[in-house]
């Protein structure tokens, strides 16, 4: 045990002094997530004010009807009303087009005549389906809805009758969910991508530069000679490897919490519920997760580092690996995979839904127990493998 603390120690030190390892380990996750929080906290209120504060070019076409509506789209703000001649409904499309027209509201041929005897008239919107228009649509519908509302007003106190009699049936919808388990449902499966990522970029330089980069150095012989067997020099390097992972995973944890709590424009109700899901329970259940992730990680990045003859070819072998190893989170993106008896069993997928479950404190013992299980039986696995892999005198010297 001595001798491999003592390489430990040595490979440790060797690994802080890299930079392209600092970078890694403690820069990128800092930079790309407190970047990331800010970024898209600032780009979707922006865009949703832009688009609320956008002067709308919004199109009537002369019917006997348009009095009425006209005057209901009046109230709304930054709407500029063009009154157009009916046979311009051909270039509808063409002014859409080319930006002259935001909107266009026709009405049917026949609209008052239906309305007079109590039909149903349809109406048409024309619009560039767009992020910023699908918000300002909302200003358009809401005058729509207004003017439906009005004559159906009309029509029910002409038969003295109220609204009640349309509406026979109210829904009132009683949503349990708390804000935490809203909060941990969206956020949850974007947060392993974080925690994922990081942790395979933080042990993968040093795994690179503890095998590959010995090889270039030509001290992996000097290291082989020593006092210490080749078990407890693969032990010493897959150590360090797996503490730098950690560490990784650690700064973006912290570089999370930092960037939500100064972040602006995130609801009061909403920020609460992120902050308590960065409890000490929550946090030490994720980062347990990621401890059997880090191992597997470790082993498996160190064996191709070791089987590599260069640090080029190591860097260019395990760079592509960083889609295998988000593949599986993204899938738990998609609605409906929950976690279960046997997604509990694959890889990474396994850790993306668990993690929403821990965030939104619904997550069963039973699940978890097989979650953790899955994980450190994989991670026992590469740890086998790394250690044969590394006994092997045409892995180690191969290219040598």
């Amino acid at each position: 045990m001595k001798k491999i603390i003592v390489i430990f120690k040595k490979e440790f030190k060797d690994i802080l002094r890299d930079r392209r390892t600092i970078m890694m380990m403690v820069v990128m996750p800092i930079l790309l997530i407190y970047v990331f929080i800010n970024l898209s906290i600032t780009l979707s209120t922006s865009q949703a004010q832009k688009a609320e504060e956008k002067v709308l070019n919004v199109a009537l076409f002369k019917k006997e009807n348009i009095e009425t509506f006209r005057t209901i789209l009046e109230k709304q703000k930054n709407i500029n009303i063009i009154i157009k001649e009916n046979q311009e409904t051909d270039r509808i499309n063409t002014l859409i087009q080319e930006k002259k027209l935001d909107f266009a509201v026709v009405f049917e041929a026949d609209f008052d005549r239906k309305v007079k005897e109590r039909k149903s008239g349809s109406v048409d919107l024309y619009f560039k389906a767009s992020s910023e228009n699908n918000i300002a649509k909302r200003r358009v519908i809401d005058s729509l809805k207004e003017y439906k509302q009005e004559l159906l007003n009309i029509r029910l106190q002409a038969l003295s009758l109220d609204n009640s009699f349309v509406e026979p049936l109210k829904i009132n919808e009683k949503d349990l969910s708390t804000q935490k388990e809203k909060v941990g449902e969206s956020m949850g499966g974007l947060l392993p991508y974080f925690f994922i990522l990081f942790c395979f970029l933080g042990a993968m330089y040093p795994a690179i530069d503890l095998g590959a980069g010995e090889k270039e150095r030509a001290t992996i012989e000097t290291l082989l000679t020593s006092p210490a067997s080749r078990m407890q020099i693969v032990l010493g390097k897959f150590f360090v490897i797996t503490c730098t992972g950690l560490i990784s995973a650690i700064i973006s944890i912290l570089a999370l919490y930092l960037a939500i709590k100064q972040a602006k424009g995130i609801p009061p109700g909403a920020m609460q519920a992120i902050i308590r899901i960065v409890e000490f329970k929550s946090v030490g259940l994720l980062f347990s997760l990621l401890v059997p992730i880090c191992v597997f990680f470790a082993a498996a990045l160190l064996s191709i580092s070791i089987f590599a003859r260069s640090f080029k070819e190591a860097q260019s072998i395990m760079t592509p690996l960083n889609i295998l190893v988000i593949i599986p989170v993204f899938i738990g993106l998609f609605p409906g995979i929950k976690l279960n008896t046997t997604t509990a069993l694959i890889p990474m997928l396994n850790v993306s839904l668990a993690t929403k479950e821990i965030i939104s404190g619904t997550i069963k013992t039973g699940l978890l127990v097989e979650v953790y299980l899955s994980l450190f039986v994989l991670a026992a696995l590469s740890l086998v493998f790394c250690a044969q892999w590394f006994k092997r005198e045409e892995v180690i010297f191969r290219g040598i």
